[in-house]
């Protein structure tokens, strides 16, 4: 799964929402690192409803425009799941080996003067 895919599940995990505050979400929770564009996050969207990982909620007109609320779905969540597994499996192998590199500690030394 891509970065920007995952964080736009994510933001659909508590509740539905419009495109708009998909984009202000995903920000928020990758704390800045991930910022989509518009063209970006709807082409995204259309792809995970294809593949029925979300769904649209609802829609209303705002302004004389429609806004579009997306929902994650049974199959989102659980696609969801299996990734956030599988990133934990990743973190846990490379906090393994990278422990495996550093030399154990020894007695503490300390000077007084």
């Amino acid at each position: 799964m891509r970065e920007p895919t995952f964080w736009i599940l994510t933001a659909l995990v508590d509740q539905p929402r419009h495109g708009y505050g998909v984009m202000q979400q995903v920000t928020k929770l990758s704390g800045g690192e991930t910022q989509l564009l518009p063209a970006t996050l709807y082409a995204a969207l259309d792809r995970l409803a294809a593949e029925g990982l979300v769904e649209i909620d609802r829609e209303e007109a705002v302004g004389g425009r429609l806004r579009r609320y997306y929902r994650l779905t049974d199959g989102g969540g659980a696609a969801l799941t299996a990734e956030t597994q599988r990133l934990s499996r990743n973190v846990q192998t490379a906090n393994r080996l990278l422990n495996a590199l550093r030399p154990p500690a020894g007695p503490a030394t300390a000077t007084f003067g």
